[in-house]
């Protein structure tokens, strides 16, 4: 469920910036309106449709300028982390099951749990959660 002045607000975008507006929407399952407010009163002015200067009730130029640096920095930051997360799963899976593997064997645990018992606890908890999930 969107509500209307959600999309209100996006019309007040170039569309460019509306696609991303509802991405970011979307990755963070928020669809308020208030919410895309915010996201609208971040954008710098060359990606709105309006030429007049954009005025946000409450806040100055220098405070809108710092939001509009802000969510450039959070959209980069954002996209990095997108960008690495397939990778990043991959290498969860791999390792969990190393570790699965690893608390089978006898010999290992044995070990572990005599000269690094934090160790085998963390690994034992790691495998739990990947046999719950």
């Amino acid at each position: 469920m969107v509500p209307l002045n959600t999309f209100r607000e996006m019309k007040k975008l170039r569309p460019m910036r509306q696609i991303e507006v509802a991405e970011t929407m979307i990755a963070m399952n928020r669809f308020s309106w208030p919410y895309a407010k915010s996201l609208v009163a971040a954008t710098p002015q060359h990606l709105l449709t309006s030429e007049k200067r954009k005025t946000v009730r409450g806040l100055s130029d220098e405070q809108i300028e710092h939001m509009e640096r802000e969510a450039t920095n959070i959209d980069r930051e954002f996209r990095m982390i997108e960008q690495s997360y397939g990778t990043d799963h991959l290498d969860l899976v791999l390792a969990t099951g190393y570790l699965a593997r690893m608390t089978e064997n006898v010999r290992v645990v044995h070990h572990l749990a005599r000269f690094h018992p934090e160790l085998l606890a963390e690994f034992q908890r790691i495998v739990q959660l990947r046999e719950a999930a």
